[in-house]
């Protein structure tokens, strides 16, 4: 197992990492959290080499994917950088890039009723506006769940606040700050329950975030 407790703070610098293989050729890894090596719940950064494939697999509590880069192929369509996707539980697909693609994945962390297939361009897609000066764009929601995009304005400093069910942070672009330290480009930060901190940032900054989805 690897980060699977939820009870700790993860902080993990993805573009210091190495890439691991996985069973299919073309198709490198970077762990971030995995219940068991090829099964279960897992967090990853998963890159496709140029007309690399996935054989078809099922997604027994579903899949999450943001396209970092490149595009993201399936059987029901093409799916640019800034594509957010959710595969609902018990769907499958045989997945591959003929170009190259990198992603930011989540798997088998579904609620058994969460059954919405999601598909949206975040680069076309409206921002909202949020509290202070950020804008937030909404990507799904169920149950206590929230997961958007947040864009932080040059110098914003949010109020500071607590995570009921915790709070997990992908840095997309600039420099993500709290009391506890600063989160470049490609940060992964999982905070758990009632975990609290004082964000800002000094450059523009957008990160994806998902809230109250950890174990209380």
């Amino acid at each position: 197992m690897l980060n699977m407790d939820f009870d700790r703070r993860v902080v993990i610098d993805t573009a210091a990492m190495d890439w691991t293989t996985s069973p299919a050729g073309g198709v490198a890894r970077k762990p971030l959290a995995r219940e068991q090596a090829e099964r279960g719940h897992a967090t990853s950064v998963v890159r496709y080499a140029a007309g690399a494939s996935f054989p078809r697999h099922e997604h027994p509590l579903g899949e999450e994917i943001l396209v970092l880069d490149g595009v993201f192929s399936d059987e029901a369509g093409d799916y640019p950088a800034g594509s957010y996707l959710r595969n609902p539980p018990g769907s499958g697909h045989a997945p591959f890039s003929e170009g190259g693609c990198t992603l930011f994945v989540k798997l088998h962390q579904f609620l058994p009723d969460d059954r919405a297939v999601v598909r949206i361009d975040t680069r076309s897609a409206p921002w909202r506006p949020g509290i202070g000066g950020l804008e937030v764009m909404p990507l799904h929601s169920h149950a206590t769940e929230h997961v958007a995009l947040v864009k932080w304005p040059v110098g914003e400093v949010f109020q500071p606040h607590r995570h009921h069910g915790g709070e997990e942070i992908f840095v997309l672009s600039g420099e993500f700050i709290d009391e506890h330290g600063r989160y470049p480009e490609g940060s992964w930060i999982r905070s758990p329950h009632l975990s609290q901190h004082h964000p800002r940032v000094e450059q523009e900054t957008v990160i994806w975030v998902k809230t109250g989805h950890l174990p209380a």
